[in-house]
């Protein structure tokens, strides 16, 4: 539900951010690391540190606004 909206905002803010996607049954121990327990969850990294956490599907503008708040 959530991947169709984060790819629409790859391609519109693509010169501010890269989004990527974890597959977790590929690499299960990863969203552990970062204390993920929930799916969706979408973890923003500046500088490779965790910046912000954002748990649950939402609204495309309510994503895009999480991202500016923390970029």
């Amino acid at each position: 539900m959530v991947g169709p909206l984060l790819e629409e905002i790859s391609e519109e803010m693509s010169d501010e951010i890269v989004i990527a996607k974890h597959d977790i049954d590929s690499e299960p121990n990863t969203p552990t690391k970062y204390g993920v327990r929930g799916i969706p969850t979408m973890l923003l990294f500046k500088d490779g540190e965790l910046k912000a956490t954002k748990v649950g599907a939402t609204p495309k503008s309510d994503i895009v606004s999480f991202i500016k708040e923390n970029i």
